[in-house]
């Protein structure tokens, strides 16, 4: 999965070197393919924010009842908690992007301090080191007896592919350093490099860190049997349980600051296709407090209608894998549109490309994906089905019933990266005093 990720970045970073704009995925499609895919990839990617924003924060709730041990039978008390946890996250993003870009900055930090020290405590209380373990495969799936985490299977290889899905939820959002383009000093370059960097060092560090969870998990066969909570059997089996308390709720903080990262850049991409005439009642959601100076209706927009998925799908596995289909399909669409585009209409790149190795790799990315779609809806997910191909339909009547006619697309002032260059060499030769005179 980090390997399938890492060709969709790559492939989405030659696409961000030749157009390096804040609208990111939105506008590629647009710009490679028509309003038409831009305004699909929109959708996507907005269902796609607000969902993972969803899991998110009912992540966080099953964590933390996991880790300190309060029951989590009840759907209504896991509704009220997350509506409560992400109305904080929404109050925090309302009050100002100044107490917002604090708390996220750390949160890139706290994350990294965390994830090395859990990795670093379990392998230091691991009653043994048996690095056999990480080249065993076992049939697991069926358990637990009660809820299994998988259906029974005989299939290893089909197992292996399901166990695919999480990761791909896990690294999600390296689009983001494409949405701060126009505020990067040598975009060209610098946001394609972002893009492969965060799925390269997620990739690496993460195996790391599940590695040392494996390694050190005193007996898996009864890591398997506790299904959820097959976590929490290994931390508090091998480490002191003030240990593992505190880091439990070092997890639990990051969780909830990748939920309010989560509420601005879902937020943000709200407002942005309502600037641009993209969602119903765009004048409303694209309006700014006068006080804060945020994108209030869009804070709330977003949050609102992620707890209200919570209630539809109260199943963490199914929010994950409806958000992880919405999400690659964003992904991968301009990268779709680029492959038919490429050498055709689409000539003019920027200077971090592929070469000959973009096709290849596009195909992978594409065919990855629907990969993805495949494994998203299986069963115990099966109303991920329901609701990816519900909004599929939504968006085919929505855009040939009336956005084909009322939405202008991205706009016009989009530029390529030599566009760009052309026009700063034209503002430096007006500057420029001519030589041998004086000005």
């Amino acid at each position: 999965m980090c390997l399938l990720s890492l060709c969709v970045a790559a492939t989405m970073g030659q696409v961000a070197s030749a157009y390096p704009t804040a609208g990111g995925l939105y506008h590629w499609a647009a710009i490679l393919g028509g309003r038409g895919w831009g305004w699909a990839t929109a959708w996507f990617n907005l269902a796609g924010l607000v969902t993972v924003l969803a899991a998110i924060n009912v992540g966080t709730y099953r964590f933390a009842a996991g880790a300190f041990r309060f029951p989590t039978d009840d759907p209504v008390q896991q509704f009220l908690v997350v509506a409560l946890v992400t109305a904080s996250q929404a109050g925090l993003n309302h009050l100002g992007i100044r107490v917002t870009r604090v708390l996220t900055d750390l949160s890139g930090w706290w994350i990294l301090a965390f994830s090395a020290a859990l990795t670093a405590a379990l392998l230091l209380f691991a009653p043994a080191l048996d690095p056999g373990r990480l080249v065993t495969f076992s049939n697991y799936s069926g358990l637990p007896a009660d809820a299994p985490v998988w259906p029974r299977t005989e299939s290893l290889l089909w197992l292996f592919a399901l166990g695919l899905l999480l990761p791909a939820y896990t690294i999600t959002g390296f689009d983001a350093s494409a949405h701060a383009a126009e505020e990067t000093v040598g975009a060209a370059v610098n946001v394609p490099r972002g893009i492969v960097r965060s799925v390269l060092v997620s990739s690496l560090s993460g195996w790391v860190m599940l590695a040392a969870v494996v390694l050190a998990m005193p007996d898996p066969d009864a890591a398997a049997e506790a299904g959820e909570g097959a976590f929490f059997l290994t931390l508090f089996g091998v480490m002191p349980r003030p240990v593992a308390l505190a880091l439990c709720g070092g997890a639990v903080v990051a969780q909830y600051l990748c939920g309010l990262a989560t509420v601005t850049s879902a937020s943000r991409m709200a407002f942005a296709f309502a600037r641009d005439g993209g969602l119903p009642a765009s004048r409303l959601v694209r309006r700014v407090s006068p006080r804060f100076r945020t994108p209030a209706v869009a804070i709330w927009l977003v949050s609102v209608a992620a707890v209200g998925f919570t209630a539809y799908s109260p199943v963490y596995a199914t929010i994950t894998a409806v958000c992880v289909i919405f999400l690659y399909v964003s992904y991968v669409l301009p990268t779709a549109i680029g492959f038919v585009a490429h050498g055709r209409w689409w000539t003019e790149f920027g200077p971090w490309q592929l070469g000959w190795s973009y096709k290849p790799l596009a195909a992978v990315s594409v065919l990855g994906c629907v990969g993805l779609i495949v494994i998203g809806v299986q069963p115990p997910n099966e109303l991920a089905l329901t609701v990816v191909a519900g909004l599929a339909g939504v968006l085919v009547v929505g855009w040939f019933g009336f956005a084909r006619r009322t939405f202008p697309g991205p706009p016009h002032g989009v530029l390529t990266f030599q566009q760009r260059n052309a026009i700063r060499a034209a503002e430096a030769a007006v500057h420029e005093p001519p030589a041998g005179k004086d000005l």
